[in-house]
């Protein structure tokens, strides 16, 4: 198993290594793991891209100095602070239609042990109209945390969110967003885990997801910047 760490230089960039874990794990057959602090962005799903106001939304990002992007995986807008943590699990597969709720059961249930270390007890699903709405996601007093899926030959990657702080932050830019986009959003939906009174050390948090996701495994490090060559 490879764990990855750090990101790339920017948020555009770092969209972009999403797609070398897949091609690298389907290559070697080895599971990848990463979990990161991204840039400050707010990274839209391709569903935002197709309303009628996504250049207002992405307007609307910048001007509250986030940096727009667009991703792989995932339906609705995320907004990324500088303190969320993301987490990334890329594992080799045979038959891409076999598998998908498990590996979804998988993360969700390793991502809920690194959230107990942390001091939060989380429950399955979220409030009504949260953040990129979805069927795989985390919640303690809001939605703290998104899960999301993408498969390919030989590889899939099950990645997700975890809202570490700023959570009225996030309410905020993401409510302007939201109503850009005509999605339904409520403010007090979004969770945290400093709002849950958990330990909001982002680096703590990342700790205790790495292990989680990689427990009883023989692991080797690499960067990012080594996922190019």
């Amino acid at each position: 198993m490879h764990v990855v760490r750090g990101h790339a230089a920017t948020p555009h960039e770092d969209t972009d290594v999403a797609t070398r874990l897949l091609e690298r794990t389907a290559q070697s057959r080895e599971t990848i793991v990463r979990v990161w602090q991204p840039h400050r962005q707010v990274a839209f799903g391709r569903r935002d891209s197709n309303a009628v106001r996504y250049e207002d939304a992405r307007r609307i990002a910048r001007e509250n100095g986030y940096e727009p992007v667009e991703r792989l995986v995932g339906g609705r807008a995320v907004a990324y602070t500088g303190t969320t943590v993301a987490f990334a699990h890329c594992v080799p597969i045979r038959d891409p239609r076999a598998g998908l709720s498990e590996r979804y059961e998988a993360v969700r249930a390793d991502v809920r042990v690194a959230l107990t270390e942390l001091g939060v007890d989380t429950r399955r699903g979220e409030p009504n109209d949260s953040f990129c709405p979805g069927t795989h996601s985390l919640r303690a007093n809001g939605k703290l945390v998104g899960i999301a899926q993408r498969v390919r030959d030989g590889a899939a990657l099950v990645s997700g969110i975890v809202v570490v702080s700023d959570h009225d932050e996030i309410s905020r830019v993401l409510s302007q967003i939201y109503d850009a986009l005509g999605v339904p959003f409520d403010r007090q939906s979004v969770g945290s885990l400093a709002r849950s009174g958990g330990n909001s050390d982002p680096a703590a948090v990342i700790d205790a997801l790495e292990s989680a996701l990689t427990a009883g495994q023989t692991r080797s490090t690499v960067t990012v910047t080594q996922l190019r060559r």
